[in-house]
């Protein structure tokens, strides 16, 4: 019998009693980003001397996990990630962390179709609800088909999460088997980045191409949220949201009147997002807010379903590219930094979408060690993962311009992303470029 076919008795427990289920090799999973559990987490951490081999998934951890904190040689808990966050790099670069190749949209297919029943299932959720439903609040995600293909499903309650509306946003009791209570206290926030002149630059240019009516996706970072910024003030009206992840960028643009929604052709009047991160003033806004739309993740990033919106614009960042138009988003080398996310996705869902625009952002270089290098390069640093291939690519954007590579040769693109590249680095990009025949006969 499937674990989805079962029908649960939710009883309520103590989070000492919720880790006393875990054995030895289980595999355990926490969820995502404010879905993620804590009381449990250090419940199961004073448990380390008593297990071996429990391996535990999770995505975008929002603070430490008190398992990798008690066990840091890696004896007790294997810690399996879909997404970095800086804390979860930081176990990575230790050697504590291991990445999950992945579309982000793909996560709950892969817990169908993929992946082995998890043992223990533990994610935080809003108390139940006068319908016998624990909300997930801001993090739907894929939380309702691991809950699917979990042996044990617990839910860690919190007081303070946001009730989100939206389409499967939570589980009924009858599908849980427990329930602990979370540590008192404010849920974690996400300081905003102060946009610099690069990244207002680079908004300047994005801003200036976004028309009324048009639906948006915001990646995280000072630059998307430059952009928003500038959407504020520039006249453009009646903009729509479907979107991954909610940043207090769009709830700024939402307050302020300029995303209504009213002109999608599909979840009309709707944010639709995903998950949410950011401040205590955006939790505030999504609190049983009926214009928020809280849909599991494979719903918000599907080529298809981000396609039925006209003029779909999704703005994203790496952190390098080559001349031939490949983003690397996640990597530096083979050091992971983050995750494929969304990217992918959402280029490819604003390129069927009619009249639909991607923007990949990038600050065209970055200092190292007090040496200033391009972020456009000849060729990608050796072990770098390209995110987002170069048959994907549309509009690329650096503080010195726009150019959108849809349709261009290769020449043409060598050409369009040396004039986006620091001045200082263009000769060489030229000269290394023709040596390497990418703008046409080698002269040299």
């Amino acid at each position: 019998m499937r674990a989805s076919e079962k029908r649960r008795s939710a009883r309520h427990i103590t989070a000492e009693e919720a880790a006393a289920l875990v054995k030895s090799g289980d595999w355990v999973d926490y969820g995502a980003v404010l879905g993620q559990p804590d009381a449990f987490d250090r419940a199961l951490a004073a448990r380390a001397p008593d297990l071996r081999e429990v391996r535990i998934r999770a995505c975008l951890s929002v603070k430490p996990r008190a398992v990798l904190e008690a066990d840091p040689v890696g004896e007790h808990f294997e810690w399996y990630n879909w997404h970095f966050s800086g804390y979860d790099r930081k176990r990575h670069d230790e050697g504590r962390c291991h990445y999950i190749p992945c579309n982000l949209g793909e996560i709950s297919d892969y817990y169908l179709r993929f992946l082995d029943p998890v043992d223990v299932l533990v994610i935080k959720t809003c108390p139940i609800d006068e319908n016998g439903y624990f909300n997930f609040g801001p993090a739907n995600l894929w939380h309702g088909a691991a809950a699917s293909r979990a042996r044990i499903v617990i839910v860690e309650v919190c007081q303070e999460m946001p009730y989100l509306h939206g389409e499967a946003n939570g589980l009924h009791v009858s599908d849980v088997d427990f329930v602990i209570d979370a540590d008192p206290g404010p849920l974690t926030e996400l300081p905003s980045a102060p946009p610099g002149e690069v990244d207002r630059a680079v908004a300047r240019l994005i801003a200036a191409e976004i028309s009324d009516g048009a639906c948006l996706q915001i990646g995280i970072g000072a630059m998307p949220n430059a952009v928003c910024s500038l959407l504020k003030d520039s006249g453009v009206k009646d903009l729509g949201v479907h979107t991954e992840m909610l940043t207090d960028g769009i709830i700024d643009l939402y307050n302020a009147g300029v995303v209504t929604g009213s002109r999608k052709q599909h979840d009309a009047g709707k944010l639709v997002c995903s998950f949410a991160f950011g401040s205590k003033s955006t939790y505030r806004t999504l609190d049983r807010n009926p214009d928020i739309s809280s849909r599991p993740v494979e719903y918000t990033n599907r080529p298809d379903n981000i396609s039925r919106n006209e003029r779909m614009v999704t703005i994203n960042n790496t952190t390098e590219m080559d001349l031939q138009g490949q983003a690397a988003s996640e990597s530096s080398g083979h050091r992971h930094i983050s995750g494929t996310g969304g990217q992918l996705q959402f280029v490819r869902g604003a390129y069927g979408s009619e009249g639909g625009k991607s923007f990949i952002c990038l600050s065209s270089t970055y200092e190292r060690r007090g040496v200033r290098k391009s972020r456009i390069v000849l060729d990608l640093t050796a072990g770098n993962i390209v995110t987002t291939p170069r048959s994907d690519m549309m509009y690329v954007v650096t503080e010195y311009g726009i150019a959108n590579l849809k349709g261009k040769s290769v020449p043409e693109r060598a050409r369009l992303m040396i004039s986006l590249a620091h001045p200082e680095f263009r000769e060489d990009l030229e000269r290394n470029a023709r040596q390497c025949g990418l703008l046409g006969r080698n002269t040299y």
